[in-house]
């Protein structure tokens, strides 16, 4: 086991590194990725001449394909075998770091991280699954009750870098942007905003009803006229066409479109970043959206607004307001009457009432035809 530091110490051992090589190991989810993202340029400002690789889930790889300032994506295959994790741990053995961050804090980064042997290794008080040991020390104010945008740009804090740029710098491409407005094509003859929805969420816990956001959709083209695209994965494809059915049911001249696992990460980011608006689960695509400019409305129902939803004034944040709310429960703890009460806790009103005033604060009713 690695020698552990006191806080203070590892702070100035961080303050006084000239690595010239790093690891930012943070396989998932997207929206902690997204939300940590914006420390690579904090990186190379405090390292500029350094090579620094980030260790992704698979899945989520394509994402940071061409960031400027990535020399390695090395990515980890969750169901990959012994053999493919095997591979994983030399190849971060073979890449000799000199400092290594472990920003996941669970049992496999913390065997990823002690693998690459690196001078340095950080953690965050967040660290789980004696994750910790592999590290010299975690770094402080860094534990679950921080929001996790702050949580992680408390690296750049400690590195005197509070002030940098927050942009996250993917290096989309003309191929990207293109592939987008491909995406978008059968909404380009229609007038109006953009909203886009996203209905879906990894955790059953998180996903507010698709009929009330099919219900959502129709108020906000009936009010404002506006264009809907619905977003998703393929497996979220059969919920998004609910909404795109509904509409065409009741509204069937508006434009709406379902684009659920039609569209890389990158294209989704371009796609997100040319929405007015985006409706959404607490999930990735909403930190990803927040994240390339776009005002949203998030409704958080077993996780918590304050800790988990993206900073700035112009989101509309919806929590629910029952016993188990940011409890973090995948599935609900309750099996009688109450089970999923945080659905019926979030009303359509309060969605509706959070898309208006969404609408209204960033003056998006100016730009109905």
């Amino acid at each position: 086991m690695p020698e552990r530091h006191s806080e203070h110490h590892l702070i100035q051992l961080l303050k006084e590194s000239s690595a010239q090589k790093i690891a930012v190991i943070k396989p998932s989810a997207l929206g902690d990725v997204v939300q940590t993202l914006p420390l690579l340029g904090v990186l190379k400002k405090r390292f500029p001449n350094a090579e620094i690789d980030w260790v992704i889930r698979s899945e989520l790889a394509n994402l940071l394909k061409g960031h400027p300032y990535l020399s390695e994506i090395i990515p980890y295959y969750r169901h990959g075998g012994l053999k493919s994790w095997i591979q994983l741990l030399r190849r971060l053995r073979s890449r000799r770091y000199d400092l290594v961050f472990d920003l996941q804090g669970l049992l496999r980064t913390g065997v990823m991280t002690l693998a690459t042997g690196a001078t340095l290794r950080v953690g965050l008080e967040t660290a789980r699954e004696c994750s910790h040991w592999a590290c010299h020390g975690l770094l402080p104010e860094t534990g679950k009750s921080v929001p996790a945008h702050a949580r992680y740009w408390r690296i750049a804090e400690f590195l005197d870098l509070q002030n940098e740029s927050r942009n996250l710098n993917l290096g989309i491409t003309a191929s990207d942007q293109d592939a987008a407005s491909r995406a978008l094509e059968a909404l380009e003859d229609s007038p109006g905003p953009l909203m886009v929805i996203h209905p879906g969420a990894k955790w059953e816990t998180k996903r507010w009803p698709v009929s009330q956001f099919a219900e959502i959709a129709i108020r906000t083209y009936k009010k404002f006229g506006m264009r809907i695209a619905v977003i998703g994965t393929k497996g979220e494809h059969n919920d998004a066409e609910l909404i795109v059915a509904a509409m065409r049911q009741h509204v069937p001249q508006a434009p709406a479109i379902n684009l659920a696992g039609k569209t890389s990460l990158r294209e989704l980011a371009v796609i997100l970043e040319k929405a007015d608006l985006v409706l959404t689960n607490d999930s990735g695509p909403m930190h990803l959206a927040a994240a390339m400019g776009t005002p949203v409305v998030g409704i958080f129902t077993c996780t918590s607004a304050e800790r988990s939803g993206p900073p700035g004034n112009h989101h509309q944040l919806i929590q629910a307001q029952v016993p188990c709310a940011a409890s973090y429960r995948k599935t609900c703890p309750y099996t009688d009457s109450g089970q999923m009460q945080c659905m019926q806790a979030v009303s359509l009103f309060q969605v509706w009432t959070g898309v208006q005033k969404a609408i209204e604060k960033n003056k998006i009713v100016s730009r109905v035809a």
